[in-house]
């Protein structure tokens, strides 16, 4: 009886767990949708040890990059960069501890938005993209390129 009982908690702590990572799965395939979508690792604040970072999914929407958390079930993105007031600083290898928190082959490239250093880690491929992107703006937009 006791044995049952265990049995069909599992059983049903097991189905919320299958549950809830398909609502996540579900979610990154609305957002992939429309296309123009990157995997991509955010940070507002430098922390020590490589600390800090989220990982996520940035999608492109007009004039700015939506970024969204991947461990969410919102649809809203969590931040918003306007390519207007993105400027690019610098680009570099992330350094061993932050390895450990970022997705595998990323990149980071340090930009600054309103006055505040954020921090964007992606792929090469997407990092091109992200460039082309940022060149693409209307002229008179001040950027500089790495």
């Amino acid at each position: 009886m006791v044995i049952e009982i265990i049995l069909e908690f599992a059983g049903l702590i097991l189905a919320l767990v299958l549950i809830c990572l398909a609502g996540l799965a579900f979610r990154r395939r609305l957002l992939q949708r429309g296309g123009g979508t990157f995997d991509s690792s955010l940070r507002l604040h430098k922390q020590p040890n490589g600390k800090g970072w989220s990982l996520g999914v940035a999608r492109y929407a007009g004039d700015t990059v939506e970024w969204f958390p991947v461990f969410s079930y919102g649809l809203r993105p969590r931040r918003s960069f306007s390519r207007n007031d993105l400027i690019v600083q610098a680009r570099r290898d992330p350094g061993a501890n932050e390895a450990l928190g970022l997705y595998a082959g990323h990149v980071v490239v340090e930009c600054e938005q309103a006055g505040r250093t954020i921090e964007l880690a992606m792929a090469e491929d997407a990092l091109t993209g992200f460039l082309v992107w940022l060149e693409a703006a209307p002229p008179g937009r001040r950027h500089a390129p790495l």
